[in-house]
Formats: structure tokens, sequence, C-alpha cells
């Protein structure tokens, strides 16, 4: 028996009818099968009497035979498909995946929706839509929800077809009627087209996904480095620190053991000329009492003769001469002071000498901008020098060039980082150097300030040097510099001027806020009749880049 069922296809066991799999199946004289009930239903209602299959008549209702042979493959259909459906068992439906919307009970996981029947199958439900020819002509797809939403609600046809004009979905009957003139493609081609875009969109969030994660591990670094910085600069500064407390400290000792061990030596000496005080005070007083023993009258004149001298001894000192003078301890505590004074300056000049030398490493190949230079100043051909001349060239007045301050910039620019360079000074009695905003007026009398977007300092008259910083603070220097170095921390806001050669510090603009690029300032100053006349001189920096 089981070897004849594997002879039939799946479809010789449903009744034509009812699309179903035969339930007490029975032949008629023309040897179609049919389910009982269906035969009996189609011919009460089809007078005379004709097989659903072969549309013979009959003159009279037919005697229906009970086929036994059917019915014992029916069961064992029925029975193997039982057995079949309990061994998908282990495909039931999970949340997220499609259930069969025929399975009563526990839902099996759907394989397939029908856009015709609007209904999801399982793998048994399946079965009549891949065995039977009028249901092999419905559309499947891959098991969805909410079918209704891939059917046109105006037409009831399914969504195929896609309107690129009014992007959305339609049906074949849409593109007769609403949208018979937009550009209308496959579903499919156009699922393809969002998917392949979805897919780039995927890709691109991905990518920028692992550039966020390499800028993270970037800046991790950067900060185990700046946490490393931090703890190496606490520790040179906790070195520093205690080598100048230990210098105040030593001095503030040295100068009390002086004032103490000088006041020990007047204490010595006072108390020396108080015993001899004492002693003299002591002699006297004896004398004194001898001298209250004697007791004279006018009876014993004549005998004056026999008493002992009664003149006093002359002191052994002057004493109107000897005394001992407040002490005055200012000079010892000037020179002390001026001494840890020297020795501070000795010590901040390492400091200075160290940090310029670190300085260096962010060292620029500075060159002036001939653009940008005022028509009276005369730039070298390397354009490391600038200086004053009474000439006015006749150059053309772009946008960039200064026109009413003497001045010009460099041509190298900050926005972020550091920046480092130095200006050879010598023989100049008035310049002016710094940074300056890009956005600044070049073409107006300038006032320099941070406020403006100038960070400068200048000398004037000479020997007069100050800071821009609005209001000017005025510089009090120790030696006439001779080379200047400035220094640019952009992401700090640190603008740093330094004394060069003898590794000081002049000027330092703090807490600033930048937006824009910077640039180097270079102002040389009118010549003053031959008087200011030196060039101002980029100076060359080992390894600058």
């Amino acid at each position: 028996m089981a070897a004849a069922s594997c002879l039939l296809s799946e479809d010789q066991f449903l009744c034509s009818i009812c699309l179903d799999v035969f339930t007490d199946p029975v032949t008629t004289s023309c040897g179609h099968n049919f389910c009982k009930k269906c035969i009996n239903e189609h011919w009460n209602v089809s007078v005379p009497w004709k097989c659903p299959m072969c549309k013979e008549t009959f003159t009279t209702k037919p005697e229906l035979l009970i086929n036994t042979f059917i019915s014992e493959m029916v069961a064992q259909f029925r029975e193997e498909a039982q057995q079949k459906t309990s061994s998908s068992e282990q495909q039931e439906s999970k949340p997220g995946e499609v259930p069969c919307d025929v399975c009563t009970g526990t839902k099996l996981k759907a394989l397939k929706s029908c856009l015709v029947c609007l209904v999801s199958y399982c793998e048994t439900h399946l079965e009549p839509h891949l065995t039977m020819s009028g249901l092999k002509r419905h559309q499947l797809i891959d098991p969805v929800e909410n079918l209704e939403d891939r059917m046109c609600r105006k037409h009831d046809k399914p969504l195929e077809l896609f309107c690129k004009t009014d992007q959305t979905c339609v049906c074949m009957l849409c593109t007769v009627f609403d949208h018979k003139t937009h550009e209308i493609v496959p579903l499919r081609d156009e699922y393809d087209e969002k998917k392949a875009e979805v897919e780039r969109t995927g890709a691109e969030i991905q990518q920028m996904i692992q550039e966020r994660q390499v800028r993270i591990q970037k800046i991790k670094r950067l900060l185990n480095l700046s946490n490393k910085n931090a703890d190496t600069e606490i520790a040179e500064g906790l070195q520093i620190f205690t080598i100048l407390m230990e210098s105040v400290e030593r001095g503030m000792n040295e100068v009390i053991e002086r004032i103490e061990e000088k006041q020990r030596t007047t204490e010595k000496q006072a108390e020396y000329f108080i015993k001899e005080l004492e002693q003299e005070i002591s002699a006297l007083k004896k004398r004194s009492m001898e001298v209250e023993q004697l007791s004279l009258s006018e009876d014993h004149l004549h005998l004056l003769q026999s008493f002992p001298s009664l003149k006093v001894a002359p002191p052994t000192k002057d004493w109107t001469e000897v005394s001992i003078h407040a002490a005055s301890y200012r000079g010892t505590v000037v020179r002390a002071v001026s001494q840890l004074e020297e020795s501070l300056s000795a010590r901040i000049a390492e400091c200075v000498t160290a940090e310029l030398k670190w300085f260096q490493q962010y060292a620029r190949n500075v060159n002036l901008d001939p653009d940008t230079a005022h028509p009276e100043l005369s730039l070298s051909d390397d354009g490391k020098q600038v200086n004053h001349c009474d000439e006015k060239k006749n150059l053309p007045d772009n946008p960039e060039r200064f026109s009413k301050c003497m001045c010009v910039f460099g041509k190298q620019s900050i926005s972020s980082g550091r920046l480092y360079y130095e200006v050879q000074v010598t023989g100049k009695t008035k310049w002016t150097l710094g940074v300056a905003r890009e956005s600044i007026n070049r073409k107006e009398n300038i006032q320099l300030s941070p406020q403006e977007g100038y960070w400068t300092i200048c000398l004037r008259n000479e020997n007069e040097y100050k800071a821009f910083a609005g209001p000017d603070v005025y510089l009090r220097l120790k030696w006439r510099p001779q080379k200047v170095g400035v220094f640019v921390d952009y992401d700090e806001g640190l603008v740093s001027f330094y004394h060069v050669d003898a590794a000081a510090l002049m000027y330092c603009f703090t807490d600033c806020s930048f937006t824009e690029k910077l640039y180097p300032y270079f102002g040389p100053c009118p010549n003053d009749g031959g008087k200011n006349s030196t060039p101002l001189i980029i100076s060359p920096i080992n390894g600058t880049k």
C-alpha cells in the first residue's frame, strides 16, 4: 500500500470540488472520484446531473459507489500528513516570524504568503499551491505580515509596481488610470535599488562608525599622553619649586642666623660692660662704708695726720665714652634677598632655557608675505628682512595689503597646534611684533589690542617696552633684548614673548579666544631719518620646517 501511495501524486488525493483531501471518497459511473458530501451538494443544485470533471450528463441521478481503494489511500495520506505535521512542530513560529494563517491551535512558521488568497501558509497548508494547477498560478512571496497592505485598496490588485513620480506602490490598474503618465518600474527593481541604497548607506554608516572609533582611540592615546605629560610637568614643577622653597628657606635661616649671631655678640658685649660697672660699683660701695665709719670733730683735728687718705681712686675706664648701639639688620636682609633673587633668577633662566628648547620643535620657516606689505616697506629677496624706506612703491592695492599701518604679515598661518619663530631686533629704536587675525581691517589705521585681533608687544623711544594688552602694560626688562622669540599655542589660547639671549619671559597673553587663522605680524616702524633704519630679521632656527 505504501508503494502504491508513492505512485500517486498528492493532487490525486484532493477532491476537485472542495480542493481538500477526500472525505468518504465515492466514484461516479463515469469513473471520477469526489467527496460524498461534495458531489451530493453539487447535484442538489445541478439538474440534469453532470459530472464536475468530464461534464457527462446523466438522465437519472447516478449511483455513488464507495471507493475503498481511495479510502485506504486517503487514510494513509492523512496519516503521513499528520506525521509530517508532527515532525514540523519544531518549525513552530517564534516571535518576529510570520505564523501560518490556516493552522489552528499551535501556529507553525509560514513558508510562503499568497498575494491572491492574502493568506500565509506553513509547509503542510502550502501543499495545494504547489501541486494543483489552478493554485499554481497564484503569486507566492516570502512570508510577510499584513498582506492586506500589499493589495491596492482601490482596485483590490497586488501592489506589484512602483511609481517613481509619486514614490508609492501601485497595481496594474493604477498605471492605466491615476498614474498613466508617471514613471513606473517593477516593484522588484525599486526594491533592489532601495536595497542597494540601504546597503550603501549602511556601509557609509559603518565607515563613519569605524572612523569615530579610530578617533576615540586616538583621543584616548592623546589623553594618555597628556596624562603622562601632566605627570612629568608636575614632577618637574615640584622639583623646581622644592629647590626654590629650599633656597628661600635656606636664605631665611641664614638671615635669622646672622641676626641672632650679631645679637649674641651685642649681648656678650653688654654683659661684659655691665659686669665691669658692677665691679666698680661694688668697690665704690666698699669705700663708701669705710668713709662712713670715720667720725671727726674739732677735738680730733690734731689727729688728722694720722687718718688714711680720703681721696677716691680715679676710675680705671672712662664710662662716658662706653655704650652699645641698637643693631640695624636692614643691610643683612637686603643682601640676603638680593642673593636669593640672583639664585631665583638663575633657576628661572634655566627653566626658560629648557622651555625655549622645547618651543623650537614647533619652529617653522616663516617668510614675509610681499602681498601684505605696506608700500613704504622694503623686503629682502629671501623674505627674511623688512625695514622702512622713504620711497613709496607703486604696488597693486590688493585686499591683503596694509594701506595705513606700516607692517607686513608672514606667509605662514596657524589655525591649530603650535608655532614658534624668532626675530632679531638689534640696533632698532622702535618695532612691533606678534600675531594678528586674518580678518583685520588692513585699509585703516590700526588700534593694536586683543579686542581688535592683535596680540603684540613693542619697543618705543629706544628703551620703552610695552604689551598692547588693552590697556597697555609697560614691561620692566633688565637687559635690552637682541632677539625676541614668539610662541603661539592656538588650542590653549596662548601667545608668549621671550628675551632669547637672556632666557627670560617678556610677556604672555593667556586665555585668548582664537576663532580664525593667525598670521605672524611684523612692524619695523618709520626709520626716523636713519635712526631706525635697521631691519627686522627673521632668525633661522635649526630644524625649522
